[in-house]
């Protein structure tokens, strides 16, 4: 089976990377094509896929086909590709905030369609995806298109309607995280401690803490009672953040991020 990327970046790289980690295809089963040469020669050098010198190229060989673009890209490419795809080529978008009815649309065609929102953890194959199709796509397809997410992390089917809220709550979020992680490293180096020290520390604490919420089951509240002792330097530390609003703050930014999705 022949997969095709169209747009070549860190998140098409991702999960090139992780389908060739995990066996669900060989280079020479994928092909890509990106805007650039400097990209396409990258690519090429680093994962040993398939290049080819146009979009449309990709779109007439691919059995399924992945774009890979961003959302302001997106109709620009359709536009270019649409009347090489063929009729049973399984189409992903992994494009925020383009909906399968736009997709369709965009093609003006009925095409089979996956929608997928991925984050940038994928980079180090510990991405979060959900993913919806529309009714063309079989259930062998449905479970193709699960798999390919998971071979760069873990991936779960989500109602179209929530696919807005899983670009917040996991595609936008790590940006927050880091933000947080910038600024315990900022206040170990106030109180003294190297940068490079600070940066690996406080890291280390939100990915440890994240795997152990994951891998416990337990609530993230019951998680952090345990680290609150009575009278103790944590608990000091949690009143002052919700004193200073963390969890509204941290909603606000969620709910935002998905308005601001709903209108791309």
């Amino acid at each position: 089976m022949k997969i095709g990327f169209i747009g070549l970046g860190n998140m098409a790289r991702a999960i090139i990377g992780g389908m060739l980690r995990n066996g669900m295809a060989a280079a020479g089963d994928i092909i890509g094509s990106a805007k650039t040469e400097r990209t396409r020669s990258e690519v090429e050098s680093q994962l040993g896929i398939g290049i080819r010198e146009s979009n449309l190229a990709v779109a007439e060989e691919a059995e399924v086909l992945v774009l890979a673009v961003k959302p302001q890209f997106l109709q620009e490419v359709i536009d270019e590709i649409k009347d090489g795809v063929k009729p049973g080529t399984l189409v992903i978008s992994i494009a925020a905030g383009k909906t399968l009815a736009w997709l369709e649309q965009a093609f003006g065609r009925e095409i089979k369609l996956v929608r997928c929102m991925p984050n940038t953890p994928a980079l180090v194959g510990e991405g979060c995806t959900g993913v919806c199709v529309n009714g063309r796509v079989s259930q062998e397809e449905t479970d193709y298109s699960v798999r390919l997410m998971e071979s760069f992390g873990k991936a779960s089917l989500v109602p179209e309607s929530l696919m807005d809220v899983v670009g917040a709550v996991s595609g936008s979020s790590p940006a927050y995280v880091f933000m947080f992680i910038e600024a315990m490293a900022d206040a170990a180096v106030a109180a003294g401690m190297p940068r490079t020290q600070a940066y690996e520390f406080a890291a280390q604490a939100v990915y440890g803490s994240a795997k152990l919420a994951l891998e416990s089951g337990r609530h993230p509240g019951a998680l952090k009672d345990m680290v609150c002792s009575p009278g103790g330097t944590t608990i000091e530390g949690v009143r002052i953040l919700e004193e200073k609003g963390m969890r509204g703050a941290v909603m606000d930014a969620l709910l935002a991020a998905v308005e601001k999705s709903k209108k791309l």
